[in-house]
């Protein structure tokens, strides 16, 4: 039989007798491997902060976050398109999350479904995808059929293509506009990239999609203020980053906020220019929603 040249389907040489190992030994194995993710994330800061930069202009012009994937990394893709909106606001529809198999398969593995190149791209047609749209494909082999099929029909459509992969010289990295290889290697589980490929892909989406929305307007310092506080939880977060960013006392950061309809950002600019809720929300739109530039526009 031919070896398999992807390095996430290989064996990992240290780990031949993980099944003998004592408890402490096994999480040890577990944990130390995870280093791994975060070097290949590092290795790939060039690439990430050049698929930043080319997805800014799509996403100010109004275009959308499409994530395409299957399995675990369509999973993963899922929970960052799912996220983005009660961290930063940002609206669920610009946020569309495309796994193989459809919902079903977030819970429930749906066999075949990632086989299939002309899923991808009828799901990638079925959701609009345009030219102001970026793509962001995600395949821990960076052989998945249908993450293939999905970036054949977002390029075809002049969507602006991201692609994350664990293993180089593939064909998705081959397919993008902006690749991005985590070189993670061989599993301590041989072939279960639900270990530290994924773990690097969550943190290289946390960093796409988080650096992102700074550039957009979405963070003041490093306060997430472009949230709304819509359970008990957030609204005492809320509280807090209002208190924070403004030294007011806490009654008159309760006051802004109420009148700010939660809006964390408005309250902010509302405390610190000494404005009402219209004037603030007026100078953060001629502002293009960032706080800061709100505050210093004379």
């Amino acid at each position: 039989m031919t070896a398999d040249p992807r390095r996430t389907e290989a064996v990992h040489p240290a780990h031949a007798d993980l099944d003998r190992l004592d408890l402490r030994a096994l999480v040890d194995a577990f944990v130390d491997d995870q280093q791994d993710a975060v070097r290949a994330v590092q290795a790939a800061a060039p690439a990430l902060t050049g698929a930043v930069g080319a997805a800014l202009p799509r996403l100010r012009a109004g275009g959308r976050l499409v994530y395409a994937g299957a399995g675990t990394s369509g999973r993963l893709g899922v929970l960052d398109a799912t996220e983005l909106t009660p961290t930063f606001s940002w609206p669920p529809e610009r946020a569309v999350p495309l796994i193989a198999g459809g919902e079903g398969a977030i819970r429930h593995a749906v066999e075949g479904a990632e086989d299939s190149v002309q899923a991808g791209q009828d799901d990638v047609r079925a959701a609009g995808v345009g030219r102001d749209d970026v793509l962001l494909a995600l395949a821990a082999s960076g052989t998945t059929p249908y993450v293939l099929g999905a970036i054949h029909a977002a390029r075809a459509a002049g969507a602006l293509t991201v692609g994350i992969a664990n293993n180089p010289d593939t064909p998705l990295l081959a397919a993008v506009d902006c690749p991005v290889l985590l070189d993670t290697g061989p599993e301590v589980i041989s072939g279960s990239t639900r270990l530290k490929a994924g773990t690097a892909q969550k943190i290289a989406l946390n960093t796409l999609s988080s650096a992102l929305m700074v550039q957009l307007g979405k963070v003041y310092g490093n306060l997430m203020v472009d949230m709304r506080a819509s359970n008990e939880k957030l609204q005492g977060r809320a509280l807090r980053l209002v208190v924070h960013a403004t030294g007011a006392d806490e009654a008159a950061a309760r006051t802004a906020l109420a009148q700010a309809d939660g809006h964390v950002k408005t309250a902010v600019v509302m405390l610190l220019l000494g404005v009402d809720a219209s004037h603030a929300e007026a100078r953060l739109r001629a502002a293009g929603g960032q706080a800061r530039a709100a505050l210093e526009r004379p």
